[in-house]
């Protein structure tokens, strides 16, 4: 059976027999929901920011993932912890898929290791690939230890439908900058909407492998960190892979907190993409084009740093 067909089948037996999954999903029917616009250029459309008032992920919006904190917790992602109703499919004799019952997507899945190993993304972007393309219409997501994983302790993905993903409909008209080009793909940078991102877009797994590694190679790792500030999006679509990188300089904005003018807001990929989960009426209720670029400006690479990257890239691909 194939893999779709097999999470097809989870799905149902999950909304069947699990309340709590039941009543989340039945509840994002409901949630409200409103769209900032990111002006672009005459050339291009704008940018979508969708805003999804969703009160269930305040316990993500939220954790605390020092060192103290996640030996204090049981991993919510080993299945000693897990509730009994919750079904998996094993993938790849390594990852088991499970639904996440705390939903952003109108399907939306967890995908974690077997083994409670830290969240590192080093041998796993093949993974994603083959994911993205056996996960018809899905895709998939990979948050740093240090950029929105709320278990950076045990390697996960994510992934959720693609089409409820703006910046997956955006990236490829807004490619600006090719630092690579044959006919294996492409591989480019995107600044233009109001958060800097690495596109590479491929025609086979070893190829995009190669691009993506050279591009963590390049890229700046802080003291005590073990890779670099990232967040991944990753999709098949018309033969090709498709993979957005967003390289970070921060795990939470400067206005992160419950104050007077401050945000319960921890971006993580999905925000990148264009989605976010709002835990907090008032956030949701206040936030503004203003605010959203001060969040994306403040958590991303900054723009000369991410210039200096990409000449990097340049000079790399010029002597091959």
């Amino acid at each position: 059976m194939l893999l779709i067909e097999q999470i097809d089948e989870l799905w149902e037996r999950q909304l069947r027999n699990w309340q709590l999954v039941r009543d989340n999903y039945a509840a994002l029917d409901g949630l409200l929901t409103r769209e900032v616009i990111i002006p672009i250029t005459d050339s291009l459309e704008d940018s979508h920011i969708i805003l999804q008032y969703n009160p269930k992920r305040l316990r993500s919006s939220s954790a605390s993932i020092d060192d103290a904190s996640l030996k204090a917790r049981p991993c919510f992602l080993c299945n000693e912890n897990q509730p009994k109703e919750q079904e998996t499919v094993v993938w790849d004799n390594r990852y088991k898929i499970q639904v996440n019952p705390y939903p952003i997507f109108s399907r939306h899945l967890t995908i974690s290791a077997l083994e409670h190993k830290p969240q590192r993304i080093a041998g796993r972007i093949g993974d994603m690939m083959r994911l993205a393309k056996e996960l018809k219409d899905y895709v998939v997501f990979y948050n740093g230890p240090y950029s929105g994983a709320s278990a950076p302790d045990h390697a996960h993905f994510q992934a959720g439908l693609y089409e409820e993903l703006p910046i997956c409909h955006e990236l490829f008209s807004a490619t600006t900058s090719l630092i690579d080009a044959n006919k294996k793909g492409i591989f480019g940078t995107v600044t233009c909407l109001g958060r800097p991102v690495f596109y590479i877009e491929s025609l086979d797994i070893e190829h995009g492998e190669q691009w993506f590694n050279d591009l963590i190679d390049a890229l700046p790792v802080k003291k005590g960190q073990e890779e670099p500030m990232i967040n991944i999006l990753c999709w098949h679509d018309s033969g090709s892979w498709c993979i957005a990188v967003f390289p970070r300089r921060k795990h939470r904005p400067a206005c992160y907190g419950t104050g007077e003018d401050q945000f319960v807001l921890s971006p993580a990929s999905l925000d990148m993409g264009g989605l976010w989960a709002v835990a907090r009426e008032e956030d949701f209720n206040n936030l503004t084009l203003h605010d959203v670029r001060l969040i994306l400006m403040d958590v991303c690479l900054a723009p000369e740093d991410f210039e200096d990257i990409t000449e990097k890239l340049h000079l790399i691909y010029s002597k091959r």
